[in-house]
């Protein structure tokens, strides 16, 4: 596997895992969506769908679609770190142009967000923000890290431990069916604190993608003073599960 390779797998990856993610909290959210207020539990499997989708197509790479997961394996001694940067960058671009195509899917619906069937303008409908990136229940950014940190730990932990090995081989699709599962484990015993980022890249992407190039009327606030806690308590976990799966 060359640098290249790693990047375009992941980068191929990560934008079907934000098309669907970015996608169901879409369709959740916007006014004319016929399956608009359907609720926490859609969005937690369609995400969780979504990372199925996206690593096993990225399996070439390992579909690991999260810097928390590609510095927890080079920690743990399954990855290179010269490959550690390729993997972070396709991930970072992956969830920029996954967050760009799932607003091309919802173009439409993002027009008539804020405006009713006579044409005129309704107030109250500007958060589409979160459709694209975490925002936290309350403002406390230590105990929001605290709570990014476990979420993520818990994904983590299984991908280090859990029964997604067998004789020594990967399981392939297999195993990312396990780690969907998980996904939509954290996303509704531990997601509504923070709205359970546990990836970086998850969260930053769209955020950018967002602020700087998305022609949405009337956008929400890019919350940028809070961007930096869904980077930190996943990657502080990625640390802490590397360390502990090397010394086991």
């Amino acid at each position: 596997m060359t640098g290249m390779q790693a990047l375009g797998w992941e980068f191929l990856g990560t934008a079907l895992l934000m098309l669907l993610g970015n996608g169901v909290c879409a369709l959740n959210t916007l006014r004319t969506s016929g399956a608009r207020g359907t609720g926490w539990v859609l969005i937690t499997f369609g995400w969780g769908l979504g990372v199925y989708v996206g690593a096993s197509v990225a399996d070439p790479s390992g579909g690991h679609l999260n810097p928390a997961v590609t510095i927890m394996v080079a920690i743990k001694g399954g990855l290179d770190w010269s490959l550690v940067p390729y993997y972070c960058v396709g991930q970072l671009l992956g969830a920029f142009v996954g967050a760009v195509l799932a607003w091309a899917a919802f173009k439409q619906l993002f027009d008539a967000n804020n405006v009713n069937e006579r044409g005129e303008v309704v107030q109250g409908n500007h958060n589409t923000n979160t459709i694209f990136f975490t925002a936290p229940a309350h403002p406390n950014n230590f105990w929001n890290v605290v709570t990014e940190f476990i979420g993520t730990s818990v994904l983590l932990l299984f991908i280090a431990f859990g029964p997604v090995m067998k004789d020594g081989q990967s399981l392939g699709p297999l195993s990312y069916f396990g780690v969907a599962f998980v996904v939509v484990a954290v996303g509704m015993s531990l997601g509504t604190p923070t709205g359970y980022a546990i990836n970086p890249v998850r969260d930053l992407g769209p955020r950018l993608a967002y602020s700087f190039l998305l022609p949405i009327k009337d956008k929400g606030p890019s919350n940028w003073s809070y961007a930096w806690v869904p980077i930190v308590g996943p990657m502080l976990s990625a640390v802490v599960v590397g360390l502990v799966a090397a010394a086991l």
